[in-house]
This record gives structure tokens, C-alpha cells and sequence, in this order.
């Protein structure tokens, strides 16, 4: 057989497709015969044809792989010593790689100690003054424990200490690559007997790569990976040598000389510890030299006749997508942006920024406006309320630069502003849209690349505008719909569609007069099926669907039938994941106007939906044969992977262990994250209920975030479904639907590592508590559990917060979006204080509130005063309406009030009137246990009365006058209160108030009805009559109705007819 065997192998290696294809049907015939494993052997150990001898490596393994078991004992032992003598006596690398992988497929079935002789082999060849044998010892020793690290454990001391001394042999790069890839594969298994070992390599493994990066750039770069893994799974392993690291990272990546992809993982590298560690980075004194190192990067320019790649002109405008060093180094100010306090980093950041925008060369400006605009969503806060005014300024001068990459940057940095720095950077809509729209005005379509960078920066800033937006309508309307009639370019079509949606975020029915227009042009592009207008077509479903959601139920709703049939036609004859995506945002969309539409397509619609949840499609998987050994011939790898592809055909899947990675193309990632946010959003609007079918058990963190938002919908539509239908039936399905969520949420929160997932969860659990109440806690471990999870992230003992282990943590200095994270925690606190008894809470809500109290310090930003002066005011308002709510809030009195009343004395605003709120909450939850201190309150809201120029702070004042009055009014001097409080009436900017004022004031006129009725105070009716109001004014009618007709007399026609109406009515 071995003489037929090397026949049919060789016959395999003819560049004749219809010999390969005989020799293919000879050879699966062979592999029927019991005889094909001895047969094999023979050919691998005797063939005088190193490609013949490496395609019978393959077989065996790929036969091995499948049917290990299936081999019997004597065999399985003749195999084991046949491959390690073949591979001690291989001379070509080529087959000695494919032999290796052979081992390593064994070792999975055969555990280490019950093939001693290959550990022997390991510790002789690994350990020979043979500086070659010692390579191949190596690769051999990479790929077996590669591919089943955790059996070799028990060898992973011993193993360390090889390592260490193979990491000093600089003279031997090969065997240093291999070195190192075996330490990236056992860093995940290692414990704590081995970390002290690990860590004392660290220094060795720097040096090795330094010799390795001379030898081979790729190795390198790949060899490099062990610092990736080290600081997701033992970060405390480089703690130590954090200092010496960082410069190795920054060297590698600041070197010119060295291959952008090497550089690039060095850059990557920094960024991951910043995201991981951003506590020890600091306080090792590190930003300095980081951004010493990184800005001459951000700011070079590109060798003479080429562009950075955001910079290049294409086609399509889209420019490229390839990661450089200089997009790395904006990376890394990114990332510091969202890890670090904003004081930290800017007084380190902006005199280097500063310098680069009043330089002479434009790319130096261009990386100065990087720099701000990837500042903006980490630091918004700091940015919004301390230097908003002088970098808008910046940006603006820079629409004007002599330099487009200069001009480029600056639409960037301003579209940044846009999104993140909302609501201040929209009161600067008189200096901006004139300048944007003057700009786009004077752009030339033939660069499409810069028009789109124009464009995004007018979209951003217009989304916001709300009603604002009006005085420009016209001109935005009148230019964006000649886009679409008159320019052949599809680039500058999709651009106007996609503006016209921004636009109609912003203005809402004040576009219903180009509905049609508009309408008309996206169903014309929709009708097409031509590949060329994917594009087009994608972006007009997204804007159809704003359409959907802005411009009124009676102007769409006449529509919603034909767009979701259009959606439908559209997946059902084109494959397309984004297109997918945008047709399940506007079933979405249609579900909240008209969810009657949805009904007959429900099954279609959602199961294309969960169709695209669960497939893999998109995912590649990139088998371990694709990687080259590193002595391997182009040609051989080559004919390696044909001969391995051949017989692949014979395997029903790809076995786990031969994958050395996976990639998902970003479309398939952004329509399973559409899907879920769709799913819930349909669930909740058309009641139909979905999760059997659902998990949130996907890869990627935005698809996770989007999924745990998608289960808290599907929790609130059965709660709605059991509100509008109250069986013991529903009520039995929404608890049942809670046991399986909450647990799920709250395990996320113990578990993640993706702080912005962790944000969603903590997001949905929050909605589905407040929409929920008392069912979620129906099961008695849950208020525990929920209460734990509030408090391990106001801790920051969660796994997505950088606790910064043993280091002293500056509470009052952290980042924003730290800060953030603390705050959707916080927000669930007065949510579950509505949902339970008082006094069932009453232990944790006091082990939280030092937490929250912690925050009100003046040192403290503001936005975390505003968060714990906040969060005490809805924790008191949550306690008026529940049992036991009087007596918990009065034991909490004395450790609040302080709190509150040095809040209602801050330099902020906010900070006032969140304080404010609170103490007139306290009041009226507390009752009678703090009249004692309402002398002490009412000095306080006389002197804020006095000095108060804020609108809503003054609104919240009168409201907490009245809130401490109707708690207990013979508390209250009237005569003193009652003309202050009137004369600032009515409420200007806090409208829900009304409520408190007028119920107030009805109690006051029955009580005190002389104080009320000496003058009728109608001109407090200047906004929409509320039921408590219009039954005051009733009384005044009847019982002092010449007072009341004069008073009525005086009002101005509008507001007289209004409310002779109301009392008419009522």
C-alpha cells in the first residue's frame, strides 16, 4: 500500500485538474482501508519527496483528528513513535511544521504524561547547545502546547524557567519567536505559583523582542501579541514593569524606520493598558512621556507626494480604513480622554495641542485639531463648562485655513463638537450655520472626500437644533432637494439624504412642506435594484425611518403600509446586511406610528430578525494551516493548504481547535446590533413577545449592549400586555420573563468587562424597574441582588472599572465616563426606593447613601455634585409615595438636610436647583419630624430668592415653599411666604411643577381662603390649564365673582378666552 499511497500523493502535486481529481477518488477509496494509518507512516518516515513526506503528515492529521477513537491501542502507540522519530530525523522545515501539527492534534487526544517520549523529546531538543535542533524543539514545543495549553500545567514552572533562559539566546531570533508564542498561549492558564516567574521574565522578553524586531519586523509583530494577553489576563504580571514597557511600546512606536503594522501593535498596545490600568499610568508619572512620544507622531506629515489616508480623494469619497501610527496616536489621547480626569490629562495635553495649531506647518495644525475633536466625548464636561467658547473659536478660524488637511480636520473636530458637547455648543447656532452653510456652498462636488467631512460636520451640529433650526430651513431644503434632482454624482445623493434626515430630527413637523418632494426622490432610489445605488438606498431607508419617527402620526401614517412592503421587496431580492439593518429600523420605526401595519408581517419580519441574531454569517474563520511556518516556501505553504483543502471536504465542521482566530466583517455586527434594538423597540410597540427565541450571548460588546437593551423592552411589552389585560396568566409570563432577565443583567454587571455594556445593562435594568416596580422584586433575593450590584459599581469592584488595585484612588478626580457609569448605578437607587417598602430598603439605601454623599463634596466636579444632590432628591421623592416612606426618610433627615442645604448654596446652577428640589422634598417626605428646621430652610430660600437669576432654579424654589406648605402649613409665616411665592408665578422653565403650585394653592384657599382670595391671581394661567387649576379658578368664580370678572377682564384675549373655556368645559 505504501508504494500506492506515494503514487496517489504525487499524483496530487500534477498541475493536471483531471489527475489531481482521479488521484482525490484513489485516495479516498485508499482512506476505507484499516491499512491507511500504517500506510501513511511509512510514506511520512520513507519517501525520498519532502512534498510527499509533508502532504502524509497532513493526512494523518486530518485522519487522526476525526477518528482518534477509531484507532486501536497498538496503532495509537506505533503512531506516537513513528511521528517523533520522523520528525528527529526530518531535515526540511517544511515537514517538520506539518509534523509538528501533527503532535499538537495528538497531544489533544494523548494528555502529555501518557506520551513521555514526546516530553522527552521537548526537554532534549529545547535544551541542546544545537542552536537549530533547539529551533525545531521550539516550533514542536509552540505548537503542541498552542493547541492544548491547560493539559501541560502541571509543567508550567519548569516550563517558565525554559523559557527564561531560551529568551536570552539573542542570537537565535527563530527560537526567540517560538519562545515567545508559547508564553502568549499558556498567559491565560497561568496562576499564581507561576506569576512570580512570569513576572521576572518580563525584563528578558523586552530585550528579546528588541533583538527579534532586527531580525524579522514580522515575528515581531506578531510575537508582540504577548502583551496583549498579559493584560487581559494577568495585567498584574506587568504592574511592576509598567514604566520599562511603556517605553519599549513608545520607542517601537515612534521609530520611522520600523513597518507601520509593527508600530501600529506597539501604539495598540499603549491604548489597551491606558484602557485597562489608566490609575497605575498616572501615578507612575507616565502621561508626560506618552504624549511627549505620541505627538510627534499625530503630527508628521506624509512622505512627499502622498496623503494620510483620512486625507485621500477616491471614488466613493470613503477614503481607507487601514489603521496607521497616526491614527493610533489620536487613539491613545482617545482613550485617555474616556480613562483619565480631564484636569490630569489637560494640564499635560494642552500646551503640546496649543503649540501644534499656532504652528506654521499645516500638519502640525491638523494634529492639534485631531486632538481636540477626540477629546470631546471623554471630556465633554470639562470642555462644555470651561473652555467651550476659545476651542469652538479654534475650530471656526480653521474652516478658513489656507490648508485643506487643516480645513478637513476642523469639519472633523466641529462635527465632534457637535455630537458631544450638546446642549452649549447649539447656542452658538447663529455664528455657525451661516458658516457652514456659506462653506458648503463654495465646495467643490468634484472632491467628494472633503464634501463628505462638510456634510458630517452640518448633519451633527443640525441633529440638535430642535425648533432653532427654522430661520435656515429654506436654504438647507432648497439645497439638499437640488442634490437630489440635480447632480448624476450617487455620493453627494446619499450625502443629501442622509441631511435631510439630520434635518428632520431637528424640525419635526416644520418639515411636512417638502414631504412630498422628498418622499417621492426616496422611493425612486428604492425601486432600483441596480448594485450601484446599494448605497443610496441603504441611506434612504435609515432617513425614511427618521421620517417615520419626526414628521407627525397624520402626515406618515398614510404611507407606513406601502414603506413596509417596500422594506420587505427589498430584502427578499437583495442580500445585503446593511440594507437589512436600515429595513429593520423602519419596521421599528413604523411600530411606534401605526403598529397595526406591522401585524400581518410580523412572522416575516421577525424572523428575518432573528435569522440574522443568529447566523454566522460574515465570520471568518482562520484556520491554523493558513499560518505559515516560518522556514516554510511561499510554494509549499501553498501546496500545503491544497492538499489540506482537499480532504477538508471529507470533515462535517471545522474543529474549534484548529482555528487560530476569527474576524466578522463590521456589516454583519452592525445589523445583529440593529436587530436587537429593533426587536425590543417592535416588542414593546406592537406586543409581541420574542425572547424564547433570544440570547445575549453575542461576541462583540455593541451587539451584547444592544441585546440587554432589547430584553428590558420585551420585560416592559409584557408588562403592558398585563396592564391593558390584567390575568393571572400575563402576570405569571411577566414574572416569569423577569426571573430569566434580571439575574441575566445583574450576572453581566459582575462579569463584564466592557464598561460601555455594562452602562447599557445597568441602562435597561433602570427602564425595566421603573416601568415594572414591585413585580421585579417579587422574588425575595432580588432586592438584595440589585441592591449589591448598585453598590460593587459605586464602589468600583466591577470588572469593567480600573479599581487600580492597591493604589490610593483620588475620589475626586476621575473620568467622566468612570463618573458616567457611577451614575446609571445611582439613577437605580431612587427607582428602587418607588418599587418597595421603605423599611424593607431602609439597610441597603443606608449602606448606598455614603456613596452617593461622597460626591456632593465641593471638591467635586460639578456634574458629580449635580449627580448626588440629584440622586438624594429623587431618593425623597421615591420615599413620599411608598409605605414606611414618612418614617425612613425622617431618620434620614439629619444626614441629609446638611447635604442639601450646602448644595442650594453652590456656585452651579444645576447643583441649586437639584437642592432645592430635594429640600422641598424632604420636607413634605419627612413631615412633621423636620419642622424644626423650617426656619432654618426658609432663611435659606429667602436669601437664594433674593440673588436667584436662574429660571428653573427659581421655579424649584416656589415649588419647595410649596411642598413645605402643604406638609405642614402652620409651620409657614403665609403672610411673609405666600407674596413672595405669588409674585413668581407662573413657573417659566420648570412646567412639571404646576402640579405642586396649584395643589398648593387649592389647599391654601380652603385652609387660609382670606390669604388667596384677596386677589385673584389669574395672570399665573399663562401656559396649558391644568385640572387643579381650573378648579381653583371655579371656586374664585362662585364665591367672588365681581373680583373674578374684573380680573378676567383684564387678562389679554387669547389667555381669557382659554380659560373661560376651561371652566366652561369642565
Amino acid at each position: 500500500m505504501t508504494e500506492e499511497l506515494e503514487q496517489i500523493l504525487s499524483q496530487l502535486t500534477q498541475p493536471d485538474n483531471a489527475i489531481i481529481q482521479q488521484a482525490t477518488a484513489q485516495l479516498k477509496q485508499a482512506f476505507k482501508d484499516p491499512a491507511i494509518i500504517p500506510g501513511l507512516c511509512a510514506v511520512m518516515s520513507g519517501s525520498q519527496n519532502p512534498q510527499i513526506r509533508q502532504s502524509a503528515a497532513v493526512m494523518l492529521r486530518l485522519r487522526v483528528k476525526k477518528h482518534w477513537k477509531k484507532i486501536s491501542p497498538n496503532d495509537r502507540e506505533s503512531l506516537k513513535a513513528v511521528v517523533l522519530q520522523a520528525f528527529m530525523q526530518e531535515t526540511e522545515h517544511t515537514v517538520q511544521h506539518s509534523l509538528s501539527q501533527l503532535c499538537a492534534v495528538m497531544v489533544k487526544h494523548e494528555t502529555p504524561d501518557r506520551w513521555p517520549a514526546l516530553l522527552q523529546l521537548l526537554n532534549q531538543s529545547t535544551k541542546s547547545s544545537n542552536p537549530h535542533d533547539r529551533q525545531v524543539g521550539l516550533l514542536l514545543l509552540n505548537k503542541v502546547i498552542e493547541s492544548n495549553p491547560e493539559p501541560f500545567k502541571p509543567h508550567y514552572c519548569q516550563l517558565l524557567q525554559l523559557l527564561r533562559s531560551v529568551l536570552e539566546d539573542h542570537n537565535n531570533p527563530t527560537a526567540l519567536y517560538y519562545c515567545i508564542l508559547t508564553l502568549t498561549a499558556i498567559t491565560e492558564f497561568i496562576g499564581t505559583e507561576e506569576m512570580h516567574l512570569m513576572r521576572s521574565i518580563l525584563p528578558n522578553l523586552i530585550v528579546a523582542l528588541k533583538c527579534l524586531i532586527k531580525a524579522d519586523q514580522n515575528q515581531a509583530s506578531e510575537a508582540m501579541e504577548v502583551f496583549n494577553e498579559l493584560m487581559e489576563s494577568e495585567v498584574s504580571v506587568i504592574v511592576p514593569h509598567v514604566a520599562d514597557v511603556v517605553r519599549f511600546f513608545l520607542e517601537v512606536g515612534s521609530d520611522t524606520n520600523l513597518s507601520d503594522s509593527l508600530r501600529v501593535k506597539a501604539l495598540s498596545c499603549v491604548t489597551f493598558l491606558i484602557k485597562l490600568k489608566s490609575k497605575t499610568v498616572l501615578k507612575q508619572k507616565l502621561l508626560s512621556p506618552i504624549l511627549q512620544a505620541i505627538f510627534p507622531v499625530l503630527t508628521a506629515a506624509p512622505p512627499p507626494g502622498e496623503q494620510d489616508p483620512e486625507d485621500e480623494e477616491d471614488d466613493s469619497g470613503d477614503g481607507t480604513d487601514n489603521e496607521s501610527p497616526k491614527h493610533c496616536a489620536a487613539q491613545i489621547i482617545d482613550t485617555m480622554a474616556l480613562h483619565m480626569p480631564p484636569e490630569k490629562l489637560f494640564q499635560q495635553l494642552m500646551p503640546l495641542t496649543q503649540t501644534c495649531l499656532a504652528s506654521e506647518n499645516p500638519y502640525q495644525r491638523k494634529g492639534g485639531l485631531m486632538c481636540l475633536a477626540v477629546l470631546a466625548e471623554g471630556c465633554a464636561d470639562h470642555i462644555r463648562t470651561k473652555i467651550l467658547k476659545s476651542v469652538l473659536q479654534t475650530v471656526c478660524q480653521s474652516l478658513s485655513d489656507s490648508s485643506e488637511v487643516v480645513r478637513s480636520a476642523g469639519l472633523f473636530a466641529l462635527g465632534q463638537f457637535s455630537e458631544h458637547l450638546q446642549p452649549e455648543v447649539s447656542t452658538y447656532c447663529s455664528e455657525l450655520m451661516p458658516l457652514l452653510l456659506g462653506y458648503l456652498s463654495s465646495l467643490n462636488q468634484a472632491k467628494v472626500g472633503h464634501v463628505t467631512k462638510a456634510f458630517y460636520a452640518l448633519e451633527n451640529f443640525m441633529e440638535n437644533l430642535g425648533a432653532d433650526i427654522e430661520p435656515y430651513l429654506p436654504t438647507l431644503m432648497e439645497t439638499m432637494l437640488s442634490a437630489l434632482n440635480n447632480t448624476d454624482n450617487l455620493k453627494i445623493k446619499e450625502l443629501a439624504v442622509s441631511a435631510i434626515g439630520a434635518i428632520a430630527n431637528a424640525a419635526k413637523e416644520l418639515l411636512v412642506p417638502y414631504f412630498t418632494p422628498v418622499i417621492e426622490s426616496l422611493k425612486g432610489f428604492l425601486t432600483t435594484t441596480t448594485e450601484e445605488m446599494r448605497s443610496l438606498q441603504t441611506q434612504s431607508l435609515d432617513t425614511l425611518s427618521v421620517l417615520a419617527r419626526t414628521i407627525g402620526k397624520d402626515v406618515f401614517s398614510p404611507l407606513a403600509a406601502e414603506c413596509v412592503q417596500l422594506g420587505l421587496n427589498l430584502t427578499n431580492t437583495i442580500d445585503d446586511p446593511d440594507l437589512r439593518r436600515c429595513t429593520y429600523s423602519l419596521y421599528s420605526a413604523v411600530s411606534i406610528v401605526t403598529p397595526d401595519c406591522l401585524t400581518p408581517h410580523l412572522t416575516a419580519i421577525t424572523t428575518v430578525m432573528l435569522y440574522a441574531l443568529k447566523s454566522s454569517e460574515g465570520v471568518t474563520a482562520h484556520l491554523e494551516e493558513d499560518k505559515a511556518f516560518v522556514l516554510l516556501d511561499d510554494d509549499d505553504d501553498e501546496n500545503d493548504e491544497k492538499d489540506t483543502e482537499i480532504f477538508l471536504e471529507d470533515d462535517k465542521g471545522t474543529d474549534i481547535h484548529d482555528v487560530a482566530g476569527f474576524s466578522v466583517e463590521n456589516a454583519y455586527i452592525d445589523e445583529k446590533e440593529d436587530a436587537c434594538e429593533a426587536l425590543g423597540e417592535i416588542a414593546f410597540n406592537a406586543g409581541c413577545s420574542i425572547l424564547s427565541y433570544f440570547s445575549p450571548q453575542f461576541p462583540h460588546e455593541d451587539v451584547r449592549r444592544a441585546a440587554f437593551g432589547a430584553m428590558g423592552q420585551f420585560c416592559r411589552a409584557q408588562h403592558k400586555v398585563w396592564k391593558e389585560n390584567p390575568t393571572e396568566a400575563n402576570q405569571q409570563a411577566l414574572l416569569k420573563l423577569l426571573d430569566i432577565v434580571v439575574p441575566c443583567f445583574l450576572e453581566t454587571v459582575r462579569r463584564e468587562p466592557e464598561r460601555h455594556v455594562v452602562m447599557g445593562v445597568l441602562e435597561s435594568m433602570n427602564s425595566v424597574i421603573k416601568s415594572c416596580k414591585e413585580e421585579v422584586f417579587k422574588n425575595p433575593s432580588r432586592l438584595k441582588e440589585i441592591s449589591h450590584a448598585i453598590r460593587d459599581v459605586l464602589k468600583k469592584k466591577t470588572p469593567c472599572q480600573d479599581s487600580g488595585g492597591d493604589e490610593a484612588d483620588d475620589e475626586d478626580q476621575q473620568a467622566e465616563y468612570d463618573a458616567m457609569l457611577q451614575e446609571f448605578a445611582g439613577e437605580g437607587i431612587p427607582l428602587v426606593a418607588a418599587s418597595v417598602p421603605a423599611d424593607n430598603f431602609f439597610p441597603f439605601l443606608n449602606d448606598l447613601l455614603p456613596f452617593i454623599m461622597n460626591k456632593a463634596k465641593s471638591s467635586c466636579t460639578v456634574a458629580d455634585r449635580s449627580f448626588s444632590v440629584g440622586t438624594i432628591a429623587e431618593i425623597l421623592h421615591a420615599l413620599m409615595s411608598v409605605s414606611g416612606g414618612r418614617g425612613v426618610a425622617g431618620r434620614l433627615s439629619n444626614r441629609l438636610l446638611p447635604v442639601l442645604v450646602a448644595g442650594a448654596k453652590d456656585s452651579d446652577p444645576e447643583v441649586r436647583n437639584n437642592s432645592v428640589f430635594g429640600l422641598g422634598c424632604l420636607a413634605q417626605a419627612a413631615g412633621p419630624i423636620v419642622v424644626s428646621d423650617y426656619p432654618m430652610m426658609l432663611s435659606v430660600f429667602s436669601n437664594l430668592l433674593s440673588k436667584e437669576s436662574d429660571l428653573r432654579v427659581i421655579d424649584n424654589l416656589c415649588a419647595a415653599l410649596c411642598r413645605m406648605i402643604m406638609s405642614n402649613v402652620d409651620a409657614v409665616p403665609l403672610e411673609q411666604v405666600l407674596p413672595a411665592l405669588v409674585a413668581r408665578l407662573p413657573l417659566k422653565e420648570d412646567q412639571e411643577e404646576n402640579n405642586t403650585v396649584f395643589s398648593c394653592l387649592a389647599m391654601l384657599y380652603t385652609h387660609s381662603p382670606a390669604l388667596v382670595q384677596s386677589k385673584p391671581h389669574l395672570h399665573l394661567f399663562t401656559f396649558p390649564i391644568q385640572n387643579i387649576s381650573v378648579a381653583l379658578m371655579q371656586k374664585f368664580a362662585q364665591n367672588h365673582s365681581a373680583e373674578f370678572q374684573a380680573a378676567v377682564t383684564s387678562l389679554p384675549a387669547e389667555q381669557r378666552d382659554s380659560l373661560s373655556a376651561a371652566i366652561t368645559a369642565s
